[in-house]
C-alpha cells in the first residue's frame, strides 16, 4: 500500500512524460491570466459574477483536465469524467446566476454563457491545445466588450420594443393607448405587473412596433421614450433591456 502511495506520488509530480510539472504550471498560468482579464471586464460593469469567479471556474476546469489526463495516461480511464463533470457543474451554476428583476427582465443570461465559455478555455488550457485556448479567449473578450455597444444600436433601431411603464392611476391606460397610436405605435401587449400592487402605481411592461414610416426614419427607442416622458400622468417610462 505505501509503495502504491510512493508511486503515484512520483507519477503525480512528473505527470507523465507528455505533461511535466512545468507544463502543468504554465496552463494554470495561462489561464488565471486569460480568465482574470474576462472577470476583470465583468466585474468593472457590475456583474453578478466577477473577477474572482471567473478565475476560479476557469482554473479548476483546467485542473480537471490535466488530472483527466493523468487518468486516462495511468488508470486506463477511456473517458475524461472529471472534465465531463466540471461542465455540469459549471453549467448549474451559470443557471443560478440568471435572474427575473420585479419589471420581468432577464438578468445574467450573458454571465451564465460566459462563466461556462471560461470553463472551456480552462479545458482547452488543460489539455494543452494554447493556440485554441488564445482563439477561443480572444473571441469571448472582443463579443463582451465590443458587441455590446453594436447590439444597442441595433435594438436602438429595430422596430419592435418593449417598455416598463408605471401609471399615475390605472384610468389613465385609455389615455396612453390613443396617444401612443396617434404617434404611429402598434401596441402587441400589454401586461399588468403584479409585483407593484399596493404601491399606488398601475404599473405595466407594454410592447410595441413601430407603425408609421417617419417615425421609423427618424426616431429613435430613445427620442420615443423621451417624448412619453413628458406626459403629465406617466410616473416613469424605461425600456427594457
Amino acid at each position: 500500500m505505501a509503495e502504491s502511495l510512493i508511486n503515484l506520488s512520483r507519477q503525480t509530480l512528473i505527470i507523465t512524460k507528455d505533461i511535466s510539472v512545468f507544463d502543468v504550471l504554465l496552463r494554470l498560468l495561462t489561464v488565471v491570466f486569460l480568465s482574470s482579464i474576462i472577470g476583470f471586464e465583468r466585474a468593472s460593469k457590475r456583474h453578478s459574477a466577477g473577477l474572482r469567479t471567473f478565475i476560479l471556474v476557469s482554473f479548476s476546469s483546467c485542473m480537471t483536465m490535466i488530472l483527466d489526463l493523468l487518468l486516462m495516461k495511468n488508470a486506463n480511464l477511456h473517458f475524461p469524467v472529471l472534465s465531463a463533470f466540471a461542465l455540469f457543474s459549471v453549467a448549474t451554476v451559470s443557471c443560478r446566476t440568471i435572474l427575473y428583476s420585479s419589471r420581468n427582465q432577464i438578468k445574467g443570461l450573458t454571465t451564465a454563457i460566459a462563466l461556462w465559455t471560461c470553463a472551456l478555455i480552462g479545458l482547452s488550457a488543460g489539455a494543452g491545445l494554447y493556440f485554441i485556448c488564445i482563439i477561443e479567449f480572444m473571441m469571448l473578450l472582443g463579443i463582451l466588450s465590443y458587441l455590446p455597444g453594436l447590439e444597442q444600436y441595433l435594438k436602438n433601431r429595430s422596430n419592435h420594443f418593449e417598455i416598463h411603464l408605471e401609471l399615475k392611476n390605472r384610468q389613465y391606460l385609455r389615455d396612453f393607448v390613443t396617444t401612443i397610436r396617434r404617434l404611429g405605435l402598434r401596441i402587441d401587449d400589454i401586461e399588468r405587473n403584479s409585483a407593484y400592487h399596493g404601491a399606488g402605481l398601475s404599473v405595466y411592461s407594454v410592447t410595441f412596433t413601430i407603425d408609421s414610416k417617419e417615425l421609423k426614419k427618424y426616431k429613435t427607442h430613445s427620442e420615443i421614450i423621451e417624448a412619453l416622458s413628458t406626459i403629465d400622468y406617466i410616473c416613469h417610462i424605461e425600456e427594457m433591456r
